[in-house]
């Protein structure tokens, strides 16, 4: 890692043991109180990779919407998710991993080697894999997967805002803002929120 910014090193290390496609994987979501967790499967092209890529959360809306874009045209994309249903039933950490598998799953190519972002791998996972902590700061693909996962919630969690205005998810995405927080106990629980998480689970039982 040269200052601070995820490297290509992995994927290399991997197409010179003979791997020809490498897909990074992450997912967004996992904290909020609403909304589906997304993730995103990326197959770069190593002549191709757009500049720029870093952890998501280190970008600004704006940069990361532009990326987003680059990514979508010059590498393999797969996106998949899970639902606030799924969420409440699996829990959060199994969740991610469901929506990791559709992610590697909806990409049109069949990667020889995944690095996901993240210490465990899913359980279900069909091909050979590589947790790495920090993944989105430290794997150029893992980034890049992280960009675009980040991309697809927040536009769900806009159109999601329109449909339940008051909670504030054009801004906070879900996440428990303090007015998301106020939001809730004056509006009440929405289809949308996670029944399972402590904020919601306690006004439902209040209610």
């Amino acid at each position: 890692m040269t200052g601070g910014l995820p490297d290509y090193l992995r994927e290399l290390g991997l197409m010179g043991a003979g791997a020809q496609r490498v897909a990074g994987v992450d997912e967004a979501g996992r904290g909020p109180l609403a909304g589906p967790v997304v993730a995103a499967a990326v197959v770069l092209d190593p002549l191709s990779i757009p500049e720029g890529l870093n952890d998501s959360k280190k970008l600004s809306a704006k940069r990361r919407a532009e990326l987003c874009e680059e990514i979508r045209a010059k590498a393999f994309v797969g996106v998949g998710e899970a639902s606030v249903q799924e969420i409440d039933s699996i829990n959060i950490l199994r969740a991610s991993h469901l929506a990791m598998m559709r992610a590697l799953a909806a990409l049109s190519v069949r990667p020889d080697h995944a690095l996901i972002d993240g210490k465990m791998l899913p359980r279900e996972i069909n091909l050979p894999a590589t947790g790495i902590v920090r993944g989105d700061a430290n794997c150029l693909s893992i980034a890049a997967a992280s960009i675009v996962a980040k991309c697809v919630r927040d536009e769900i969690m806009r159109d999601l805002a329109q449909q339940f205005p008051g909670y504030g998810w054009e801004t906070n995405k879900g996440y428990p803002s303090k007015s998301h927080k106020l939001a809730l106990q004056n509006l009440g629980v929405t289809p949308h929120h996670r029944h399972s998480f402590k904020p919601v689970h306690n006004i439902l039982y209040q209610q």
